[in-house]
């Protein structure tokens, strides 16, 4: 029988584990990391082919704001990406999107909400990039900070919905998030998103994305390093931070 956890001397017996591939979690592996040689690789994708699209609005705004903190950002122009399954995984659109899915090391989502729902263009966007690419994970520890648009009153169907999948992408959702009513209203003539108290939330939200970006960066391989995973490795590998 296992002793009870009040005891802190009792080491539990655990037949099921192996002890071989089991990496004891060590403070070293978190230690503060020297100084990174690159900005913080932010990619923000946005769910709207409309000329005045609010929801790319938003993501312009956003990466305006994480330049300013010194981040590299890229969008991705959803425009020409076909339906996830109806072309090769060559496609140059395809390839263009997982190669900055690959390159990020945070990303953004901002979609526009449709009958309850996230959009058909931000969905395809996601379900273009995979878990798995070969050895590689492309959207694995990276950082996520979801965002919506509302063409009514304020709803938070889109943002859930984006956390869910982030988690289902193996991403770092930060706690923080961004759901802007009536959007319409928020914009100028130019797409520039007027002062207002939705406008200091997103400033809030891509201050703390930043954050946890820097944070996480270079601890992700550890952080995401599983003992479940490491059943099939010939000899166990010592996770490391890069």
């Amino acid at each position: 029988m296992d002793c009870p956890t009040i005891f802190p001397d009792c080491v539990p017996s655990l037949p099921n584990i192996d002890a071989t591939r089991l990496a004891l979690p060590t403070l070293d592996q978190l230690a503060p990391l020297g100084e990174m040689t690159h900005p913080p690789r932010i990619l923000l994708l946005y769910g709207s082919l409309r000329e005045r699209s609010f929801s790319r609005f938003l993501t312009e705004e956003a990466a305006r704001i994480l330049v300013h903190f010194g981040a590299e950002v890229k969008v991705f122009d959803p425009a020409e990406l076909p339906m996830a399954g109806s072309v090769p995984e060559s496609h140059p659109k395809v390839c263009e999107l997982r190669a900055l899915s690959l390159w990020s090391e945070g990303q953004v989502w901002c979609s526009p909400e449709r009958h309850g729902a996230i959009t058909a263009v931000m969905k395809n966007q996601i379900d273009w990039i995979p878990l798995e690419q070969g050895a590689l994970r492309p959207s694995q520890g990276r950082t996520l900070a979801v965002m919506q648009v509302c063409g009514g009153s304020q709803s938070f169907n889109v943002v859930n919905t984006l956390r869910l999948l982030g988690r289902w992408m193996r991403m770092v959702t930060i706690p923080n998030q961004s759901s802007v009513p009536k959007a319409y209203e928020e914009f100028d003539d130019a797409g520039r998103m007027r002062p207002s108290a939705y406008y200091e939330r997103l400033v809030d939200v891509m201050e703390e994305l930043f954050k946890f970006t820097l944070l996480i960066r270079g601890r992700a391989d550890y952080l995401t390093d599983r003992y479940s995973e490491r059943a099939g490795r010939q000899t166990m590998v010592p996770a490391t931070v890069v």
